[in-house]
């Protein structure tokens, strides 16, 4: 359920590393917990964001959740399909449903993250 080829952060985050890109979108804990996805707030392209710091806002049935970033960077891209269909993260989370791709400005902080064995014990799965 959850891929050993990214890192995932503890707010439910998921980082993919492609070359100096890293494709971000949250797991499928994080869209389980929050139910129904019915809007997604989209970062700016060009944004520039620290680790931690908030990328997105999903709106959900149940609430609105914020998306932190799991690394630091500069958005250069985002999931489009997302604002026609933002339950594409409820669907498949881990790859349709991807939320933005961003230029990182500190790979040495992917290291800091848990890999997918970490993360599947740290939600007690």
């Amino acid at each position: 359920m959850y891929p050993e080829d990214r890192k995932y952060s503890k707010e439910h985050e998921w980082i993919k590393i492609e070359g100096n890109i890293g494709i971000i979108g949250i797991t499928h804990y994080a869209q389980e917990e929050l139910g129904d996805i019915v809007h997604i707030d989209l970062p700016e392209l060009g944004k520039e964001v620290k680790q931690k710091e908030v990328l997105a806002v999903i709106e959900s049935v149940k609430s609105a959740s914020d998306v932190y970033s799991p690394v630091s960077g500069k958005v250069i891209e985002v999931n489009e399909k997302l604002r026609e269909k933002p339950e594409l993260i409820n669907e498949d989370p881990h790859n349709e449903g991807w939320i933005v791709k961003l230029e990182l400005s500190n790979p040495e902080e992917y290291n800091s993250l848990l890999s997918a064995a970490e993360y599947k014990n740290y939600i007690g799965s």
